[in-house]
């Protein structure tokens, strides 16, 4: 059977998920690893625990596809019910799976628990399922056909389900279908080029770009991800080149491969250049020392940032003049050198960037509106400075001015001639 006429559909089960308590990831990943065999889902759905509603859903999807996975439910209280519904669906009595006991036992041995009653009923499944490990938790995922569809059920627990599916489900999959094709994703991170705009970079400079690999983009605020896809050998080979065209027209605006996040990219140049960075931050509230130290191994690159929110502080911590506070105000260019001159001469750091603005969404003026920062970035003998007009929501303009920051000190790094495009396109004109 060919993958491109396979019918996948996904099957969600939780309260949880249907009040908005637990916001869900699982359907993403799922359909992300099942895209990396060229299998696209066509429908998800999501149900509360209601077992006759369950049961209802299942008996739906199974006339009419071929893959239905289902997750969640798979747990030891009365609300997991998927391994019943599954059962009245199929038409099958539920009962005591030996591997399923056999594992539950082994599980609560090697932790030192008891075997209670209630985890027992994790073992209690459809009559002729085949039962898929759990390496990570205490209830197997089971699979069995319905009809004309092969339907896998998974634990809600995202580490026990991406465990399960790498390692179990998709080589089962790949098995049962006979899928030989596989589809090949690439993705890299861009910063300062909206997805308008690299589409024209490509409709002009790279006009014949080949019909064999899509062509894709996937906002991540305010990042912007590109990934390339293809479906078969040529394609994946002739990505490689396409890929690197992209990525050359591109040029500093690309952050990475990978899903690399821009602080991973600074650090890795900090390591490289075996230097330190700090950052004097107001508007942004310590969001980028916060991004850094999300990093492992951040600690080789960063020793001490600054939160200076009031004038005070930026005179306090950092020796920022209070007559130059006074004269120029805290949101000014005059300011935020002084802000990195101090925050570099206190942590003695080898780099930084300093940053002060008005998030709003109050405090502005027609002097300085709501949106406006003034960055300040470099060593203490090169410092370079840009005022931003950014009119965004509080929350987007404090992390799009931090990633300018990481981004800004990067390229005084790596010492890029090219200029970083949002400076132009968010100048404030003031």
């Amino acid at each position: 059977m060919q993958t491109s006429k396979l019918n996948v559909e996904l099957l969600l089960t939780g309260n949880e998920l249907m009040s908005g308590d637990v916001i869900d990831s699982n359907s993403a990943f799922i359909a992300q690893e099942l895209g990396s065999l060229g299998l696209e889902v066509t429908r998800r759905v999501t149900v509360k625990d209601d077992l006759s509603m369950l049961a209802e859903e299942i008996a739906c999807h199974a006339k009419r596809c071929d893959i239905l996975i289902i997750n969640g439910g798979l747990g030891p209280t009365v609300d997991d019910m998927t391994a019943q519904a599954l059962a009245m669906a199929a038409g099958v009595d539920i009962s005591e799976h030996p591997d399923a006991m056999a594992h539950l036992v082994d599980w609560c041995q090697r932790r030192n628990y008891t075997l209670s009653d209630s985890n027992k009923k994790q073992a209690m499944l459809p009559t002729g399922c085949d039962i898929i490990p759990n390496e990570a938790g205490s209830a197997v995922g089971f699979t069995m056909r319905v009809g004309s569809c092969q339907i896998y059920t998974t634990p809600g627990v995202p580490r026990e389900l991406k465990k399960m599916l790498g390692s179990e489900i998709l080589p089962h999959i790949q098995q049962c279908f006979s899928i030989n094709d596989t589809t090949d994703v690439s993705r890299f991170q861009v910063f300062g080029l909206g997805e308008s705009t690299i589409q024209d970079m490509v409709n002009a400079q790279l006009p014949d770009w080949p019909k064999h690999i899509e062509l894709g983009y996937r906002a991540a605020m305010p990042m912007l991800e590109i990934k390339l896809t293809s479906h078969h050998q040529q394609g994946h080979d002739d990505k490689l080149i396409w890929q690197q065209k992209l990525m050359d027209i591109l040029g500093a605006h690309v952050i990475g491969e990978g899903r690399i996040s821009m602080a991973r990219s600074l650090i890795n140049v900090l390591e490289e250049q075996d230097k330190t960075v700090t950052f004097a931050e107001s508007c942004t509230g310590g969001l980028m020392a916060s991004l850094i130290t999300k990093e492992a191994g951040s600690s080789a690159a960063f020793e001490a940032g600054f939160v200076t929110y009031s004038n005070a502080m930026k005179t306090k911590l950092v020796n920022v003049p209070e007559q130059t506070l006074i004269d120029h105000g805290a949101v000014s260019e005059q300011v935020v050198i002084a802000m990195l001159k101090g925050a570099l001469e206190v942590s003695g750091a080898d780099v930084g960037a300093a940053v002060s603005g008005i998030a709003g969404p109050g405090g502005g003026s027609d002097e300085k509106p709501v949106g406006l920062v003034w960055i300040a970035w470099g060593d203490k003998d090169n410092i370079n400075t840009a005022a931003l007009y950014l009119p965004l929501g509080r929350l987007y303009f404090q992390q799009y001015v931090a990633t300018c920051g990481l981004d800004l000190v990067k390229r005084h790094l790596l010492d890029i001639a090219e200029p970083a495009k949002y400076l132009d396109a968010r100048k404030a004109t003031i």
